[in-house]
């Protein structure tokens, strides 16, 4: 079909440059984890308990055989029965809250050569080029877009042979809260993130791509650092996940010993706090870190949106509540 000229304009093509535009671009963190796994001749992946349900899954969907793996309370790795990974197994390792170093990167790199670093929570952190280490970056969970996903990886990827994703169909929630509230548009954001179970890989969209090329990166920065700081004084505490300033962080990891009802008094509010991940609650006994961490480390965001004022208000909130 020939290229079409006039009639009405389209959303507005950006300029700028993406903070990963030489990266590989997929639609899905899940299913560039999908893409990743299927190019790597290998067929088990060791990946913590303390994890979103999809990456298992999308390992598995892969066809991988995945051994699960506990962690202390410094966040290293506490291997079970199947040992620790071997010469021709994949060390999945998670930037929690980007308390994962390049030191600590290579340190791991040099008894597991062959490594896949999730950095779903530390965006800003560059990957470290070693052969044998893949890093894969979501752009949703830093900025107000309906998916994107990035891997650095010297696998070659071919997008003359990967459909290109679509997702006018996916921003109804986005636009929604940003001209009206997030209660009304919940149930969206909940849909999209159904569908997102059935995705395969596929070239980063078009939509997706042109707005990541909109976004002030270093202004991003700023504030989630500053609003950071704020939560770190008002609010401190000293928990694995915050032990170092991130280098642009994804929350503010507060633990609190009665999490699961501090979520109901912040909801309350209208100070919505996620559970990471609520599924464990389920799966793993009581007794156990990850499971303490599920319940109790609130995320309380600290993005791009807020300022001091917010910063505030959060902190009331939470030092208000009683047991």
């Amino acid at each position: 079909m020939p290229k079409e000229i006039g009639g009405y304009m389209e959303l507005e093509n950006f300029r700028g440059n993406e903070l990963y535009g030489s990266l590989h671009k997929f639609n899905l963190g899940r299913t560039a984890l999908v893409w990743l796994l299927r190019n790597i001749e290998h067929r088990r992946v060791f990946i913590p308990e303390y994890i979103c349900n999809s990456v298992p899954d999308s390992a598995e969907a892969a066809g991988f055989e995945v051994v699960r793996y506990a962690l202390d309370g410094s966040l290293e790795p506490v291997w079970g029965p199947a040992g620790e990974p071997g010469r021709d197994d994949i060390f999945y390792l998670v930037s929690f809250y980007g308390q994962l170093t390049e030191e600590d990167i290579l340190k791991y790199h040099d008894r597991y050569p062959l490594m896949i670093v999730d950095n779903a929570q530390a965006f800003y952190d560059a990957p470290v080029s070693l052969e044998g280490i893949h890093t894969i970056y979501t752009a949703r969970k830093y900025f107000g877009l309906s998916d994107g996903a990035y891997v650095a990886s010297s696998i070659p990827v071919d997008y003359d042979s990967m459909e290109t994703d679509v997702s006018g169909g996916r921003i109804s929630h986005l636009t929604g809260r940003l001209e009206e509230n997030a209660r009304g548009h919940y149930g969206e954001m909940l849909a999209v993130s159904d569908s997102f179970g059935s995705e395969t890989p596929k070239r980063m969209s078009l939509l997706t791509e042109n707005l990541l090329r909109g976004i002030d990166y270093d202004y991003v920065r700023q504030k989630r650092c500053e609003n950071y700081r704020i939560l770190q004084n008002l609010l401190p505490d000293d928990n694995p996940f915050n032990r170092h300033m991130p280098s642009a962080p994804f929350a503010y990891p507060f633990h609190h010993p009665d999490g699961v009802e501090l979520r109901k008094h912040l909801a309350a509010q209208n100070i919505f706090v996620p559970t990471n991940w609520s599924y464990l609650l389920k799966k793993l006994p009581e007794g156990s870190l990850e499971y303490e961490w599920s319940a109790n480390i609130l995320p309380l965001p600290v993005d791009q949106r807020y300022g001091e004022k917010e910063m505030r208000i959060i902190a009331d909130a939470v030092l208000n509540y009683s047991i």
